[in-house]
This record gives C-alpha cells, sequence and structure tokens, in this order.
C-alpha cells in the first residue's frame, strides 16, 4: 500500500516534469498523510494538463457518506478495472500525483522500522491516481482521489509486499489521456533499478512532524524500530466486490 509520502521538488522543476503550463504555488511538504489535500496533475475538459488539488482518499460518486474516504486511499491494480468504486475513473478520471519519494514501514525484530524509497536520481516520481466528484444531498461538492498500487518490485519486496504504480514520464501522456482506456499494460511495479531506499527515524510516524530532517537517513544500528502499536496507522483498504 501507500500510506504517507513528500514532495520537495521545486515548482519551476514539477512543472516542466509534469507538463503543467507554469509553476504551481506549493510548498514542500514532509508527511503527506491521508485525508489531507494533495495536488494532482490531470487532463482537462480542453485537453490540457492542470494541476489541482484534492482530498486523498476517493469517494465515488455513488457513495451514501463521504466518509468511506478515509478507507480508500489506494486502489490496487489488479482489480481497478472492475470494482464498481474505481472502474469509472480507471476509464476516465486517472491523474498523477507528484512526488518526491514515499515512505513504508518494513517488519524488524521488535517491531517496524521505517524508510524512504526515492529514485536514485533525486527527480519527481508520477504515482498513479484516480480521482472522483462526489455531489451531496445539500449540493455540497467534494473532489477526492486515491493512489493506485501494485505487487512490490525486488528491490522493495524486502520492504512491504506493496508498492504504488509509477508512471514512467514516456507514458504520462497515455495515463492522463481521458479519451483512451487501452492502459492495463502500464499497471506494473516500476523497475526496481533506479530506485532505492534507506531507513530513516521513527519521527515520520507522526503527522505533526513535516520538516526536511525526516529524509535524513538513519544507519541501520542507530535506527530503532517502533513498537506494532506505535507504527504506522493507516486506515485499512476497504473491500468493494
Amino acid at each position: 500500500m501507500c500510506g504517507r509520502f513528500e514532495l520537495h521538488t521545486h515548482p519551476a522543476a514539477l512543472a516542466l516534469a509534469f507538463g503543467v503550463p507554469a509553476p504551481p504555488e506549493l510548498l514542500a511538504r514532509y508527511n503527506i498523510a491521508p485525508t489531507q489535500q494533495v495536488p494532482i496533475v490531470r487532463e482537462n475538459g480542453a485537453g490540457e494538463r492542470e494541476l489541482v488539488e484534492m482530498r486523498w482518499g476517493l469517494v465515488p460518486r455513488w457513495a451514501k457518506d463521504p466518509s468511506i474516504g478515509a478507507k480508500m486511499i489506494n486502489a490496487r491494480a489488479e482489480t481497478v478495472a472492475v470494482k464498481p468504486a474505481f472502474e469509472t475513473a480507471y476509464r476516465r478520471h486517472r491523474c498523477l500525483l507528484p512526488a518526491t519519494g514515499f515512505y513504508e514501514w518494513r517488519a524488524v525484530k521488535g517491531g517496524k522500522q521505517p524508510v524512504y524509497i526515492g529514485m536514485k536520481s533525486g527527480e519527481p516520481l508520477g504515482l498513479a491516481g484516480l480521482y472522483e466528484r462526489w455531489l451531496g444531498p445539500d449540493g455540497r461538492i467534494l473532489d477526492t482521489c486515491t493512489i493506485v498500487t501494485t505487487p512490490a518490485n525486488e528491490l522493495l519486496r524486502a520492504v512491504h509486499i506493496r508498492m504504488p504504480l509509477i508512471i514512467a514520464p514516456i507514458d504520462y501522456a497515455r495515463w492522463l489521456d481521458r479519451a483512451n482506456d487501452d492502459v492495463a499494460d502500464l499497471l506494473v511495479p516500476y523497475p526496481a533499478q533506479p530506485m532505492t531506499w534507506y531507513s530513516i527515524s521513527p519521527r515520520v510516524n507522526a503527522v505533526r512532524n513535516d520538516d526536511p530532517s525526516l529524509l535524513d537517513r538513519v544507519p541501520e544500528a542507530e535506527a530503532p524500530a517502533i513498537a506494532d502499536e506505535d507504527a504506522e496507522r493507516v486506515p485499512e483498504q476497504t473491500r468493494l466486490l
């Protein structure tokens, strides 16, 4: 799954990497968590890319209660085309969530150890996402999104069994194209070779901690594991048939 990520890439570099017309007005964030507002890149009705913000945790348009979004932070690539919560968004509302890196919690003796995962080059990642617009009975509008996940690649299997679906820049146009639903070949783990991971401080577990020091490498010998009861608390993915 993917339950935390960070984005500190310079806005001008983001605009260039994701093909949006102007640098977005974004501040660096080092501990982005579910239910928060997150930036996404999508194709608008005119076929142009735009960067907007939505709440992380998808609320299907047919949902009666928007609180379901807290359990819909991820969508499994294996079933995203057939699950009622995601199938429409998969066909017509695909997006990218820009990230500089993401976090995972590795099972170790005595608990779980947080790790940071990113590209060796430091370039930003395009995490595959889906978005929806929910209209409440009182006219309230809520725009939400989710991150698609795949089985982990060979590098990240030592950390967790799943990872976010990362779209290669060469495939951004295909993934974002609202008129094209032939993207099943992109639903595969990103290659391991360009990626890296390392242990970090358990401070990342607390969402209130949001500063560059969260990215500091901690030597394994100095990386205390956090007990299971204090480990990352992320809503369990709901089962929708």
